[in-house]
């Protein structure tokens, strides 16, 4: 093996390595991941959340046991991929093993280790981000149409993913049609890659167009519930603070693309940088939307920088550079990553406090970072509600209904019992069964929404209580409560039928 593979190999070990040990014992699974891992039991060309592709690593994941350390690699793996792609990347560019040594501690000491960590689509829109830019720079090198088929490919692969990779191709055209490199949108084989995506993507937009486009819904659901907190100028100062340590590299990659004669014919990607950041902005994005354009751009600082420190003869600069992400990640890895307890979080806010950490979606501060505390409370929440379930007669015609998508699929992942929770919220609206003639209900409401809950829904059954509630004082769900009704006085299918036609038309 050589000094090169040597090297990636000890890179890509470090990131699994770190990816497993950033988070705490004290912390569960992330509420989005129950719902990423259902959605593998429910196989489909969409989701009304997200499209299809996470849904496939699920169904993995089930066939591998299902265990959090699967539910943990599969980020983690495509963290690791998107520094595989910087590397080959700065060889496309020329680079020795200084770039490479600073272009992979780039990637690894920033906030993708905070990124991987969950199981969401981000990691694998990420690496597709990257890849679909290292397939431009092979392209414009070789001239070979086998890698516009390629990007073809990747853009499906990643819009099959998240449609958040179609801001990339929002920022990249105007870039190449302002560039010499314009030539691309004269030649057939473009156009024939145009057609490969658009099949590859097809039955995902066919799923939408049969059910609305819910997409659409999302969109407009998400601006109006959590884009409507984003402020620009705290979109800007988050890019900054997702590479760091890397901002000379950055900064380098931009200068290079300008001035620097062996990266004249990637210039393109100078511009497409800026004008893809202006869409985001203009849009009130979440600042994490655009992590994805950095990765690529560490190659060309890293093979920039190497070229400048060899005629400046200025090599003591090589183990600063290295050293600046390396320190900084020291410095705040044990805030930035679920490490610390709950407890001390609380005891420490000030530090949080300042980095911005505790702001949560709904604009104001809270006691935890808020992907923290959505990872608490989920065990003892479905613990509850299993000991319920194995108390009540005719346990098959139970049905568990919750108010959100977090609390049904962390009960389905933790159960026992093998139940099946669904609630109206997110796609489990479409993962109804009717066929079964229920005769209990165990119901699990958000804090502060069960207080007439048994005034409504005891009539409808010959016995109801409240059960228990979630105790957990740092949890997003503390206070959320569980309700047992029981003998149920007729049959409830048709009610349920009838919310679940109410959800939709909403939708």
């Amino acid at each position: 093996m050589s000094k090169k593979s040597l090297l990636l190999s000890g890179f890509i070990l470090l990131k699994f390595l770190l990816q497993f040990f950033l988070i705490g014992t004290e912390y569960e699974l992330h509420r989005d991941e129950y719902l990423h891992i259902d959605q593998g039991h429910h196989l489909a060309w969409g989701y009304l959340s997200i499209p299809p592709f996470t849904s496939w690593t699920s169904y993995l994941i089930l066939l591998l046991g299902n265990s959090v350390f699967w539910v943990k690699f599969f980020p983690a793996l495509y963290g690791a991929l998107t520094m595989y792609v910087v590397y080959k990347a700065i060889m496309e560019l020329n680079g020795k093993p200084f770039a490479l040594i600073l272009g992979c501690t780039c990637v690894l000491f920033s906030s993708l280790l905070r990124l991987n960590i969950l199981y969401q689509p981000n990691s694998f829109d990420v690496l597709c981000w990257t890849t679909l830019y290292f397939i431009l720079l092979k392209y414009y090198k070789t001239e070979n149409r086998n890698w516009l088929y390629a990007g073809a490919a990747v853009f499906a692969f990643g819009f099959l993913n998240k449609y958040n990779i179609a801001f990339q191709l929002a920022g990249l055209a105007p870039a190449l049609l302002m560039s010499q490199q314009r030539t691309i949108f004269t030649r057939s084989a473009f156009y024939f890659a145009v057609c490969l995506g658009f099949v590859l993507v097809l039955p995902n937009l066919f799923w939408q167009y049969n059910n609305g486009f819910p997409v659409i819904h999302h969109m407009q659901e998400l601006a109006r519930t959590h884009l409507v907190h984003v402020k620009r100028g705290d979109f800007l100062v988050s890019q900054m603070m997702f590479f760091l340590g890397s901002t000379v590299v950055l900064v380098s990659a931009l200068v290079g693309l300008l001035i620097f004669e062996p990266f004249r014919k990637y210039r393109f990607l100078f511009w497409s940088f800026f004008f893809t950041l202006s869409i985001f902005m203009y849009l009130k994005a979440k600042s994490y939307y655009a992590i994805g354009i950095y990765p690529i751009y560490l190659s060309f600082g890293a093979v920039y920088l190497e070229q400048f420190i060899e005629r400046s003869r200025k090599r003591f600069l090589q183990p600063v550079l290295v050293a600046i992400p390396v320190l900084l990640f020291l410095v705040s890895f044990d805030i930035v990553h679920p490490i610390h307890s709950p407890a001390y979080i609380t005891e420490h806010t000030e530090e949080y406090k300042r980095l911005g950490m505790l702001r949560w979606e709904d604009g104001k501060d809270h006691l935890l970072p808020q992907d923290f505390a959505d990872m608490l409370g989920w065990k003892e929440l479905a613990a509850k509600v299993d000991s319920l379930y194995a108390r009540l007669p005719d346990k098959s015609k139970t049905l568990v209904l919750c108010d959100n998508y977090g609390q049904a699929g962390a009960i389905n992942y933790y159960s026992r019992q093998h139940i099946k929770a669904v609630t109206f919220h997110a796609d489990y609206v479409n993962w109804f069964d009717l066929t079964i003639p229920y005769q209990n209900l165990i119901r699990v409401k958000n804090n502060g929404n069960g207080q007439t809950e048994l005034e409504e829904t005891s009539p409808i059954f010959h016995r109801s209580f409240l059960a228990d509630s979630v105790t957990h004082p740092y949890a997003r769900e503390y206070g959320a409560t569980i309700f047992c009704f029981s003998g149920a006085k007729t049959d409830i299918r048709a009610r349920l039928q009838h919310e679940i036609e109410e959800v939709k038309n909403s939708d």
